[in-house]
């Protein structure tokens, strides 16, 4: 075949693309399995993360499997309605995202029940929201009072370096530590505020991030919608 022509070019082109389509499908079915195993271990590094536990990273999932006590999904009544173990995949793997796109009544609440090495209890929240460019989620931590922040975790898909993106900066994220949730018996969520400013109702709040104003607001959002659906069961686990 002339190698000048058309139809050589068609030929060639046609045969390139099919074996290189072939050869990636084929990495990516062989590499699936690790692709999960990572998802799965940076998810959990992130759960720790928010109760302050320092992670080592050749053995998250026998840190994960030894802090984490058991999984639940509880209703906006405060019942619980599923409950696992740390290997629960079906709980571990609930999209936070789609639920909280959902109407309150109709989510799914994940709840990570940790024990922390001096035996003290804390409930970790997954979060799901939208920042300036896109996806922002975290977890927070609370004291077995179902109030008292003991530490929060916060990151994001494609905020701006420097300003948006601080919200997964340590020294952000530990400004929600002793913060309430609860003030007389009412759930008020802790909020995100320009630097100066404070809160009308009185609630507990954190300075936003200078330069990040829509991306702040973004966390305080996200933190409302996503944990207020928890107050019965908040509210249960004080009483």
């Amino acid at each position: 075949m002339n190698k000048q022509s058309n139809t050589y070019t068609v030929i060639y082109i046609i045969v390139l693309v099919v074996v290189v389509g072939a050869a990636l499908a084929f990495a990516s079915m062989s590499l699936r399995e690790r692709q999960i195993d990572n998802a799965n271990a940076d998810k959990m590094k992130q759960i720790l993360k928010s109760v302050r536990i320092p992670i080592d990273d050749k053995n998250v999932g026998r840190q994960f499997a030894e802090h984490i006590t058991a999984m639940l999904v509880v209703d906006t009544e405060g019942n619980v309605v599923k409950e696992g173990g740390a290997d629960d995949m079906e709980i571990f793997n609930i999209d936070v995202a789609a639920q909280a796109r959902e109407e309150a009544s109709k989510r799914e609440l994940p709840v990570y029940v940790c024990r922390l090495d001096n035996g003290a209890v804390k409930y970790i929240l997954p979060m799901s929201g939208s920042g300036l460019w896109g996806a922002i989620w975290g977890y927070v931590a609370l004291d077995s009072d179902g109030s008292t922040v003991y530490g929060a975790y916060f990151s994001h898909a494609s905020e701006t370096p420097g300003l948006g993106a601080e919200i997964a900066n340590p020294k952000f994220q530990e400004e929600f530590i002793g913060k309430q949730f609860f003030k007389d018996g009412r759930f008020m969520p802790v909020t995100v505020v320009k630097s100066g400013q404070h809160p009308a109702d009185g609630s507990d709040y954190v300075d936003g991030i200078s330069g990040g104003t829509i991306t702040s607001k973004g966390v305080g959002a996200m933190i409302d919608n996503c944990l207020r659906p928890y107050d019965a069961y908040l509210q249960s686990l004080d009483k």
